[in-house]
Formats: C-alpha cells, sequence, structure tokens
C-alpha cells in the first residue's frame, strides 16, 4: 500500500491545534490530530450543499453567493456548476494556508477553479463578511469546521448561536437560503434556526454518493 506522506501544516485560528495536508498517490487528506476533516476521494455531501441551495434560488437574476469555507473547493465546484454566468461567489478562508494549498500541491483537485471570473477569495472570517451588508446574498452556504459542534475553531460558535443565526438571515435577501453543512444531526441547532424565523428544511446525505457516512445539511429559507 502506497504510505501517506504529509506536505505541510499549518495552525488552526486560535493557535492552538494544527492542520496537516497529507497525500497517498492521487489522495489528499487534512487532518487535525486523529480526524480527518476532508478527504478528496468523498465529496458527496459538500456538492449536495451546493446544488440543494442553487436549485432553490435558480432562476433569480445575477445571485450572490457567499462560501464559508473553501476546504477542497468541492461545494465551490459544484456550485459554479449549478450557476449561470452572471452568478458571483465570494469564498470566505479562515486559514491562509487552506488557499495555498489550493492554489499548489492540490491544483489538480481545484481544477482552476480558482480563476473562474464568478469567484473571489477573501481570506477572513465569514461572520465578519455576514455581519457587514445587510440584504447582500441570495445564499450563504457554511461548511465551516465540523458544522454546528466544530472540532477546528470555538469562535465558529457564534456562527451557530442565535446571534448568529439572526446576522444570517439579516445578511440574506427575501427569499434567500441559508445552507449549513454537518458532519452528523443536531436537533438542538435545528430549533435555533426556526427560533430566529427561517423555515428549516433537513436533509441526510451521503458523504459519497450511496456511500460513507450520512451527513446532514440544513436548507433554511428566509421568508420572502
Amino acid at each position: 500500500m502506497i504510505p501517506w506522506v504529509q506536505l505541510d501544516s499549518a495552525k488552526t485560528p486560535d493557535g492552538e491545534q494544527e492542520l496537516r495536508l497529507k497525500r497517498r498517490g492521487t489522495e489528499f487528506s487534512i487532518m487535525l490530530g486523529s480526524n480527518e476533516l476532508m478527504n478528496s476521494r468523498l465529496s458527496g455531501s459538500e456538492e449536495a450543499l451546493a446544488r440543494l441551495s442553487c436549485k432553490r434560488i435558480g432562476d433569480r437574476q445575477q445571485p450572490r453567493i457567499l462560501i464559508g469555507g473553501l476546504g477542497m473547493g468541492f461545494t465551490l465546484r459544484a456550485a459554479l456548476a449549478a450557476l449561470r454566468d452572471d452568478a458571483s461567489i465570494v469564498v470566505a478562508e479562515l486559514v491562509p494556508a487552506v488557499v495555498a494549498w489550493a492554489r499548489g500541491p492540490m491544483a489538480e483537485v481545484f481544477g482552476g477553479c480558482l480563476d473562474d471570473p464568478r469567484v473571489s477569495i477573501r481570506e477572513t472570517d465569514v461572520a465578519q463578511i455576514i455581519r457587514s451588508d445587510a440584504s447582500a446574498w441570495d445564499a450563504i452556504l457554511l461548511d465551516v469546521d465540523n458544522g454546528p459542534e466544530g472540532i477546528v475553531h470555538k469562535a465558529n460558535d457564534a456562527l451557530y448561536g442565535a446571534a448568529g443565526l439572526n446576522a444570517a438571515r439579516a445578511a440574506l435577501k427575501p427569499g434567500g437560503v441559508l445552507a449549513v453543512w454537518s458532519q452528523g444531526p443536531d436537533s438542538g441547532f435545528t430549533r435555533r434556526l426556526k427560533q430566529v424565523g427561517f423555515a428549516v428544511e433537513e436533509v441526510k446525505v451521503r458523504a459519497n454518493g450511496k456511500r460513507g457516512a450520512r451527513h446532514v445539511i440544513w436548507i433554511a429559507a428566509n421568508p420572502a
């Protein structure tokens, strides 16, 4: 069996943990300690995050999409495939090394999607962008950490609490969509989404097509 080789590492935003980029042949993995955060062979649920969201806003002219978390680009590529040429997508990534990996050792995985004219990358906290403009986005897609109960960046809790969800709703246009990826279910998060006024659909999807772990995507609609 081909052994894993570590290509690079980077501190998490709090400086207390380390992300590691590893490769085995053509396969890539991003690890946090013994936890695998993402793998280049498992893209199904991240792609579903984009497909489900874009389906809800597909008839809008010049839609603006905000993606929180670059990861391995699965959500971004799926959004580009689903949206027309008049769309614009902003990707917020808090860890600069992840962007460097996308343009460097994982460039083949990303397939040039970072150079699409519809895409702009901002190395910042997605929460700052959400709070900066009201009624600015047709869809906000959050694939940050492992979901509402994240393990990488504790400050992500501010995205998933009542204050963060109210900020997301304010940042959405009427009828816009907040979509959130999670490694697993969280009944408390579903309840919070409803309490701040979202109409909520909870979708279970496989990590890779019909196989792999079941992940959860919340599709939360901002009433028109």
